[in-house]
């Protein structure tokens, strides 16, 4: 009598899906033939509306991977938090030279904060989600959502969507959200905040030195030619 057998495995992820081989065996006493069926499972890349329409209508969970300073700034309400990149507090000598380098050049300018990978992202996961779950992994530019998908992927999670440029492309008003700013807004922080105002008011400065000298050349050339010690 024949007996049907099957079996499935994995492969290393190639690109952006994760392969199954799928064997199927037909056996009778020592003979077997065998075919073999290739499965893919693919990470979606999806927009902001495919991505409500996800979490809305089919039951996606929202699981937000960027670091804690940015997830303070602004959050979709319903997400669950569990960072790709967590601060690096090391005291070795070479990461409190790089910290230093970070702090005062990029932590300044842009606010962000020095970070390292979260060996323990996946396990952190598995924790809180079985591995059917249907998760919408979403960052502030889609770049860190995209490692964590393929991580997430090739430890067998096969439901996963992953929000295409980040929270950044979000339309206000798509995602109920909590924190200090907009959900678009929360990767800008140091001094790229203040870099509008400070143009606006050199672009006021140029145009009235235009000005004064356009319309009013005899004054323009006083004050250009003052010296202070006419005032003393």
């Amino acid at each position: 009598m024949a007996v049907l057998a099957f079996s499935v495995a994995l492969s290393p992820p190639r690109s952006r899906a994760s392969l199954f081989t799928l064997r199927l065996g037909t056996f009778s006493g020592k003979s077997c033939s065998r075919r073999t069926h290739m499965i893919r499972a693919e990470v979606k890349y999806v927009n902001g509306e495919e991505a409500k329409r996800l979490v809305d209508e089919e039951g996606y969970s929202i699981l937000d991977i960027r670091d804690k300073t940015q997830f303070d700034r602004a959050h979709i309400k319903s997400c669950r938090h569990i960072p790709l990149f967590i601060e690096n507090n090391d005291n070795d000598f070479g990461t409190i030279v790089k910290r230093t380098i970070h702090n005062n050049f990029v932590g300044t300018l842009f606010g962000l904060p020095f970070t390292k990978l979260n060996t323990d992202f996946v396990q952190e996961v598995k924790s809180q989600f079985p591995s059917d779950s249907k998760l919408l992994v979403v960052c502030q530019e889609g770049l860190r959502s995209a490692v964590a998908a393929s991580q997430l992927e090739s430890e067998g999670f096969q439901n996963i969507s992953c929000l295409t440029s980040g929270l950044t492309s979000i339309k206000p008003g798509t995602f109920e959200s909590a924190g200090t700013v907009e959900l678009q807004n929360a990767g800008k922080a140091g001094l790229v905040t203040i870099q509008g105002k400070i143009s606006v008011v050199l672009g006021t400065v140029l145009i009235c030195a235009f000005l004064l000298i356009t319309l009013f050349p005899d004054q323009a050339e006083k004050i250009l030619q003052m010296n202070p010690q006419d005032n003393s």
